[in-house]
């Protein structure tokens, strides 16, 4: 099996750092805490063309709405590759089991929010129409790294735990703008997005297709397609959807290489074709990013714990799992296509544990999907507990080894 980069453990520790010193800040100071991400830069406000209600512009919205871009870019770079390259995983039939896990486990987890809301919560609670999108998004790093402890290094269930995660963040986003209110959509906007890679290729990504030197160094050129980005990351912001969608219309019109070597290959980092030498470019600016997250919208009250809590809980760690098997078991037994090379219907149950770890997507979603205040931090709680279930699988794998 191919090895998978060293950089996820290193943007896995960054937004853990990030979101240990936004709980204690959180808790020690929480008056202090909700200042700093609530202050508004430079004492200014979005213009018109960014938010039809002024808002001011605060670390909160720079982090959420700009910089998380770039992670959402890195997550579906990698989903792009699995579709379109050469013996991608999920090129063609492959795509079935990963495809039905992940629409599985997220249909499993807005079900049991959805049910647990109408037993739990009072009844002016229940009546949140789009609180369901929060537990859509399974954890990408940490859950890679849990998921390395318990399978080992190499195994096949590693590649399908990432293809599944990275999956149920991409549509949970999609669905985050889909779901807005539509007084809130500008869609007009989205043209610019359209014109911005419309014209990229035109003028360079389509010359990674010729035969000339000349033309291949056109290509080769990374300003064209970053200033591409953003373009669509305004056309994008402009319309109403999340900003961290903005920069993913560009994906299609970067030339990349013609084979795929694996999620987050380390074999990749010898690739020299324009789409990987901007993935490898993003990494400090990730790695920062992924701080800066982790300390602004990680940060958890301990003393926010409520029945929005348990909701979020049980959708992450009841709902998730239990849709990814039933999807998974949809594809193997209705449709009959098989376990990736080297992976055992046993695994799987490891697999839709660790997809009950839900983080940075739920923490993302909670701005549009929930009132402020006392509820979103509840579910901000709930879904920092769920990282729990990393550590717990780890123990319980190591004790079933000895």
């Amino acid at each position: 099996m191919y090895r998978v980069s060293a950089h996820l453990n290193h943007l896995a520790a960054a937004l853990l750092f990030g979101a240990f010193l936004g709980t204690l800040h959180a808790n020690l100071d929480p008056a202090s805490y909700y200042d700093l991400i609530e202050t508004r830069l430079g004492g200014v406000s979005l213009p018109d063309l960014l938010s039809s209600t002024r808002a001011p512009l605060t670390p909160l919205w720079l982090v959420g709405e700009v910089l998380m871009a770039l992670f959402a870019f890195y997550l579906a770079k990698e989903l792009w590759e699995a579709h379109r390259l050469e013996r991608g995983p999920l090129r063609g039939m492959r795509a079935t089991l990963p495809l039905l896990a992940t629409l599985g486990g997220m249909a499993g987890a807005g079900l049991i929010w959805m049910g647990l809301t109408v037993i739990l919560e009072p009844p002016g609670m229940a009546q949140t129409r789009t609180g369901w999108l929060v537990p859509l998004g399974s954890e990408v790093l940490l859950a890679w790294v849990a998921g390395r402890a318990v399978f080992g290094a190499g195994h096949p269930a590693l590649h399908l735990l990432l293809l599944i995660s990275i999956g149920s963040n991409l549509v949970g986003l999609a669905l985050l703008g889909v779901m807005l209110p539509a007084a809130s959509l500008r869609l007009l906007w989205l043209t610019l997005p359209v014109l911005a890679v419309g014209t990229v290729w035109l003028t360079h990504g389509r010359h990674a297709l010729a035969q000339s030197e000349r033309a291949h160094r056109r290509a080769a050129r990374l300003w064209p397609y970053i200033l591409a980005g953003l373009v669509s990351w305004l056309g994008v912001v402009a319309a109403g959807l999340p900003g961290a969608l903005g920069l993913l219309p560009v994906l299609p019109a970067i030339p990349h290489s013609h084979r795929a070597f694996g999620v987050f290959a380390e074999a990749e980092a010898f690739l020299s074709d324009p789409l990987n030498r901007l993935d490898r470019a993003m990494f400090w600016p990730l790695m920062a990013t992924l701080l800066a997250f982790g300390y602004l919208r990680g940060g958890l009250d301990l003393e926010a714990f409520s029945t929005t809590t348990l909701v979020t809980l049980g959708a992450l760690w009841l709902g998730k799992p239990l849709g990814l098997l039933a999807g998974a078991a949809l594809a193997v037994i209705a449709l009959r296509r098989p376990f990736p090379r080297g992976l055992l219907a046993g695994d799987m149950l490891w697999l839709a544990g660790l997809s009950a770890m839900g983080f940075s997507l739920p923490l993302l979603a909670l701005d549009s999907a929930l009132p402020g205040g006392m509820m979103a931090e509840a579910a901000r709680l709930g879904a920092g507990l769920s990282l729990i279930a990393g550590p717990v699988l780890v123990a319980l794998a190591g004790l079933l080894r000895r």
